[in-house]
């Protein structure tokens, strides 16, 4: 009888410690997950840009919106989304909207290099009863700029620009770009 009593108790005690060790290893693992997860987004930074320009007949209001992960302190990669109204009285009426792939690059903490690809639809309804127009838009710029902190002021030039068939004026914009 002892030596079953002992047997149930060492078996009692073999499942305890079973027990806690698998549940200190699953513990283990679902921080590291945890822990991994969270890296991810301390390395997401949000920002984009807002325009308004009113003028005389004119309005061009847009908003565009983006995410970069930061690979490391050289490279970041990102997504952004992009929406334009402008409407220039008893002219014209223009939607634009589209999205971006961003790529960033910081050979030194002041200098950031970078390359965008934009596609953008585009309607344009024009005033007196003319069909509206649609196309796509196809951007690709490569771009340079002073950086300090979060915010870099630069120049891009799109070289896919098409004096027939665009909705900038120039192939060359200069840039604000803001992340938090």
């Amino acid at each position: 009888m002892k030596k079953t009593t002992f047997s149930n108790v060492s078996k009692s005690i073999s499942l305890v410690i079973l027990l806690l060790v698998c549940n200190n290893l699953l513990a283990q693992n679902q921080d590291n997950s945890i822990r991994s997860k969270s890296d991810f987004w301390q390395n997401v930074q949000f920002g984009g840009g807002i325009g308004l320009n009113i003028g005389s007949g004119f309005t061009d209001i847009s908003l565009a919106p983006s995410a970069i992960y930061n690979v490391n302190e050289y490279v970041s990669l990102g997504l952004g989304a992009q929406y334009s109204y402008i409407n220039q009285k008893n002219n014209f009426t223009r939607n634009l909207y589209g999205g971006s792939v961003v790529a960033l690059f910081n050979p030194i903490r002041e200098v950031q290099l970078s390359a965008e690809l934009e596609q953008l639809r585009v309607n344009t309804t024009l005033v007196g009863g003319v069909k509206p127009d649609a196309f796509w838009n196809t951007g690709l710029f490569l771009g340079a700029g002073y950086r300090n902190g979060n915010v870099t002021i630069g120049g891009k030039y799109n070289v896919l620009y098409n004096d027939n068939n665009n909705v900038y004026n120039s192939a060359f914009m200069p840039f604000v770009r803001v992340y938090f």
